[in-house]
């Protein structure tokens, strides 16, 4: 089947994307590792010895960063409903963590231990309607602070991504209530046109 003009177009972006071809040369496995990057440079997110879980993670951009900074005194518990090549330090958990199964196997993971951080990149595939797409990312990133309150220990950190649009106010308004600090942050490696941003939340309020 032959691919749209839009589609077409953008491969060629993808193609060109100087972050994309950073990524390859430098051995990261998605772009998206340079927008962690920038935040925990920024905000010093990352740190030794922090057990941190990153929703949606595959192909495994974040977890590569995340697992660097926590060394081996930390922990990296990625999950995904889509498979993920193993990454040295990261244990993995395929499926959907909204099931009880898939949850029980995180927390079980985590034993005594608390997270220290919840990370979140994910997005849902994009049908191109505003009206579709919105609700459906909204959703997601709801799905991720209901998951950050249930691991998080005291003074824990969140970091979700969120699509500018019907409903994110209000979503960051009730992050708020959770969490001591909360600002939004737009990485240089998110696309200029994205409406993504990033809710960096510290200090969990139990």
């Amino acid at each position: 089947m032959p691919r749209s003009k839009s589609s077409r177009r953008w491969l060629q972006q993808h193609h060109d994307d100087v972050y994309v071809l950073r990524a390859r040369q430098e051995g990261y496995r998605s772009r998206a590792a340079y927008k962690l990057i920038e935040i925990n440079e920024k905000h010093d997110l990352l740190r030794p010895g922090v057990a941190i879980v990153d929703l949606g993670a595959a192909p495994g951009g974040w977890s590569q960063i995340a697992a660097r900074h926590v060394g081996t005194g930390g922990r990296v518990i990625a999950t995904d409903i889509l498979p993920m090549e193993p990454l040295q330090n990261v244990e993995f958990v395929q499926g959907d963590f909204t099931e009880e199964t898939v949850y029980e196997s995180l927390v079980a993971m985590l034993g005594e231990q608390r997270a220290g951080l919840v990370i979140s990149d994910m997005a849902p595939n994009s049908s191109g309607m505003k009206t579709v797409d919105q609700p459906r990312a909204l959703y997601l990133a709801e799905l991720a602070l209901d998951m950050a309150r249930r691991v998080l220990r005291p003074d824990g950190d969140f970091l979700v991504k969120v699509f500018q649009g019907a409903g994110s106010e209000q979503f960051i308004k009730e992050i708020r209530g959770t969490f001591g600090k909360v600002i939004i942050v737009k990485p240089k490696a998110s696309r200029p046109k994205s409406r993504e941003v990033y809710v960096l939340a510290r200090n969990y309020l139990v």
